[in-house]
């Protein structure tokens, strides 16, 4: 009573099919292939490092102005 061969593996496949009828095997079928694809898109998009966005300059008009200073705004991470 060791593994089961290949008999015993189409036996089960006909009685799956006979209890659940292909269109519903075919819907749990694509189902699944979507919750999958939904789950890897999910770990890509989780996965991948945030770049930080280049803080725009703010342009003065007035050339007197230090050039060694910087002005930018803080941002919170949420």
């Amino acid at each position: 009573m060791g593994s089961l061969s290949i008999w015993h593996w189409l036996i089960v496949l006909l009685v799956v099919v006979m209890i659940f009828g292909t269109k519903k095997l075919r819907n749990m079928g694509s189902d699944l292939g979507g919750a999958v694809k939904g789950f890897k898109d999910g770990m890509k998009d989780g996965s991948a490092p945030e770049t930080p966005a280049a803080p725009n300059p703010q342009v003065s008009s007035n050339n007197s102005a230090d050039k060694s200073t910087i002005d930018v705004e803080a941002r919170q991470k949420s």
